[in-house]
């Protein structure tokens, strides 16, 4: 076995890390199966193919790769935005080493490269998580320090109430213990959900149907709805009312950033979109099946400041909003080992939710 010829090639067909070989001319005459999945192409169709017709990196021709054949000095790029055949961007990070070539010993390149993505969603993710797991903590210690005090004040009013002469001058106690009272509830919104799910066996489009009813009748039908339902989605165990909830705080956020407008069409627009994902990881967890639902709006976006902060209570785009609804979702999404994730650009926003199917 040790001296195979089938070795090197079972290696490169199962290692992770993609491994393309380069002709002179930089046309592609190798690429192992990790590197057809990174470049999103068949080794069929990729062999024979100039490498710059699959690939390209933003900003940059091959005049680098045509001189590391010349002088014979390899080089690496980190975390570069490379746009495939198929018009989709991946980010990868890539090793480029002159070779010779294993048949005709002519100058080759030898190009190995590691998919970025994944790594970077992973990270981003914890760090989301860990901030959320912050602002909560922070959060029930403001509750704890902010409820006490207020509970002294609307006693006192009331006492102070029951001693007062005159029935004019109960409406400022009136006052004091109406205004104790809102921001005993504002604190408890702050909080989110103070129940643990009731799990049942729950159909998600069922859920995605009676938000886009309650959406259509907010709207007053002023809102295309568009579905796109994968239907082999499983039931899956989750609290009904919590998961209309969590759904209805982004779309009703969607509906009011397409009424405020401008949108990228005439008509205001909003998608829902569910698909499947296998073998999908949640921050530091791999679920083997997770529901990823879409909640996409063609209306101005989220400005770019609030992007990295929507997640936090208090934070809203709106003068008159609360800025509760987002961090109550992802509370109630990260209950269940789920989480909400963002990007948004003028004409287009995107909320994602990432709900596991089935317990690893």
């Amino acid at each position: 076995m040790r001296n195979s010829p089938e070795l090197p090639q079972k290696l490169l067909e199962n290692l992770n890390t993609g491994v393309l070989l380069l002709d002179a001319h930089l046309v592609i005459v190798y690429m192992n199966p990790a590197a057809e999945a990174l470049l999103q192409v068949s080794g069929k169709r990729g062999e024979g193919s100039n490498f710059a017709d699959l690939a390209n990196e933003a900003g940059t021709d091959t005049e680098p790769m045509k001189r590391a054949l010349k002088t014979g000095h390899s080089y690496t790029k980190r975390e570069a935005r490379i746009q495939l055949h198929n018009q989709r961007e991946v980010t990868l990070d890539y090793s480029v080493s002159p070779i010779a070539h294993p048949s005709t010993r002519m100058p080759a390149l030898l190009i190995e490269l590691q998919g970025r993505d994944r790594l970077m969603r992973i990270s981003r993710e914890e760090q989301l998580i860990a901030k959320q797991e912050t602002t909560r903590s922070l959060v029930r210690g403001m509750a704890h320090e902010v409820k006490n005090p207020l509970g002294g004040i609307r006693g006192a009013a009331q006492l102070l109430e029951r001693e007062l002469p005159s029935e004019s001058l109960k409406e400022y106690t009136q006052i004091i213990i109406e205004e104790a009272d809102r921001l005993r509830d504002l604190v408890d919104r702050m909080l989110g959900p103070r129940t643990l799910p009731k799990q049942e066996s729950i159909n998600i489009h069922e859920v995605l149907e009676r938000v886009c009813q309650l959406i259509d009748v907010e709207s007053e039908g002023s809102i295309h709805i568009e579905r796109d339902y994968d239907p082999s989605i499983p039931e899956t165990e989750a609290d009904k009312g919590q998961l209309i909830q969590a759904t209805l705080n982004i779309c009703r956020n969607a509906m009011q950033a397409l009424q405020r407008g401008p949108c990228s069409t005439k008509v205001p627009e909003l998608t829902i979109r569910t698909r499947t994902m296998r073998q999908f990881t949640i921050g530091q967890k791999r679920h083997r099946l997770v529901a990823q639902i879409d909640i996409i709006d063609n209306g101005p976006g989220i400005p770019s400041e609030l992007q990295e902060s929507l997640f936090y209570p208090m934070v809203s785009g709106r003068a008159d909003g609360t800025g509760l609804g987002l961090s109550i979702s992802q509370s109630i999404i990260n209950q269940v080992s789920g989480i909400i994730e963002c990007s948004s650009a003028p004409g287009h926003t995107i909320f994602s939710i990432f709900l596991p199917l089935e317990t690893p």
